[in-house]
């Protein structure tokens, strides 16, 4: 689950960590008041107008301007990035709609700095990444010059060790006595709130020295690990609805894994590891994959034909292809899901289904005598290639 970068500054405050002033803005008239009382607050005239979207890049797509001239034109930037379709490397060409502005107090900036925490699952460490290369440019810096991003890795038990801290900071060029002490706690903090708020990711870019020697968050990014959702109940309030996938979140909360992706050969599957796999042997054959879609071990009849709605919900799909080892699952009660969603939905796209396992001789005979045009497959590759050839004539050839 991501967050809005006025959230994650309103987290790393409860940590100690220096963010600028900043006030969040819903319309152009709150954006208004926020730049008069952060004019007012800080006595200098600058202010900063950021669309929030769970996106990067947003300052080289326009979503980020500086307000010079006071609250006119910061009013001026708010009516021209509120409500524009902000088209970012992450956001793909259909971009996004800016629904949430921050507007933050201008700095005097020195450097700009690269930090971020985030797991490295090889070795089931907190991996922190910092570079001297902060800013827009970054993905660029780690892509031709990879040797300018500075990696530690922290031990669970032990927990970051104040020599790693300096270590780093002597690094990125703060070696300075005020600067080193003001990297190390930032980055303290910035572990303990990865922690305590059981997190994926935790990114700083840019972090910058002001032409004081002060320290500074300027952006944040946050992504929490869903896996910890049971222990914080305040993430339903940090949520928004508007910059996620509405049938994923739909999957979300009817139990079902689903991810929107790019192809045309939607997958209901049961397990996460044959999802993957049958994804991949789409692709062998010459598909593409239009969804994630982990339908559950112990799915009933009900979550079957919700998850042929939710694949449906795409206009690009022109084929399905079921897939499914019936272990605790049962093969009959997933060919009942078929037969009664294909019937009630009215499906005119391909179908190709194979089953194994539990009680896949009564689930082939639903499906055989339903009368509906339902191909049988008799193993996963016989499937993938059925369905890419209904999809793509000749492509799995």
């Amino acid at each position: 689950m991501k967050i809005h970068e006025y959230q994650a500054k309103q987290i790393f405050a409860r940590y100690g960590i220096p963010v600028p002033k900043g006030e969040p803005a819903f319309s152009v008239a709150e954006a208004e008041a926020a730049a008069q009382r952060l004019i007012e607050a800080t006595g200098i005239p600058v202010v900063v107008v950021k669309a929030q979207i769970h996106a990067g890049g947003r300052g080289k797509g326009g979503g980020v301007k500086v307000a010079k001239g006071g609250v006119a034109e910061a009013r001026a930037l708010a009516e021209k990035i509120l409500g524009m379709q902000l088209i970012t490397v992450q956001t793909g060409p259909a971009g996004q709609k800016v629904r949430r502005l921050y507007i933050e107090q201008g700095l005097d900036i020195d450097r700009e700095i690269y930090l971020a925490l985030t797991l490295d699952r090889d070795r089931r460490r907190i991996a922190v990444m910092a570079s001297r290369e902060g800013g827009m440019d970054i993905e660029q810096v780690a892509h031709d010059t990879p040797e300018k991003i500075h990696t530690l890795h922290v031990d669970p038990v032990i927990g970051l060790a104040p020599y790693q801290a300096r270590k780093l900071a002597f690094a990125l060029g703060l070696g300075a006595k005020e600067q080193m002490r003001q990297f190390t706690k930032l980055l303290d903090g910035l572990y303990k709130c990865f922690l305590a708020e059981d997190c994926s990711l935790v990114e700083v870019n840019p972090l910058v020295v002001t032409k004081k020697g002060d320290i500074v968050a300027l952006d944040g990014k946050m992504t929490f690990d869903d896996n910890a959702e049971i222990r914080h109940p305040e993430w339903a309030n940090l949520r928004d609805a508007d910059e996620e996938d509405p049938v994923e979140l739909e999957a979300k909360q009817v139990g079902i894994s689903y991810v929107s992706l790019d192809g045309d050969i939607g997958c209901l599957v049961n397990g996460a590891g044959l999802a993957m796999g049958t994804m991949d042997i789409i692709l062998h054959y010459g598909g593409k994959p239009a969804n994630f879609l982990d339908v559950g071990g112990g799915a009933t009849q009900e979550q079957v034909k919700k998850a042929f709605q939710m694949i449906l919900r795409s206009d690009k799909v022109k084929g399905i292809f079921v897939n499914i080892f019936g272990g605790i699952m049962r093969c009959d009660v997933v060919a009942a899901g078929i037969v009664a969603a294909t019937k009630e939905l009215g499906l005119s796209v391909p179908l190709v289904v194979r089953l194994e396992g539990t009680n896949v001789e009564a689930g082939r005979k639903i499906l055989d005598e339903s009368g509906l045009k339902i191909e049988s497959a008799s193993s996963m590759g016989d499937g993938a290639q059925k369905i890419v050839a209904a999809v793509k004539p000749g492509a799995a050839a």
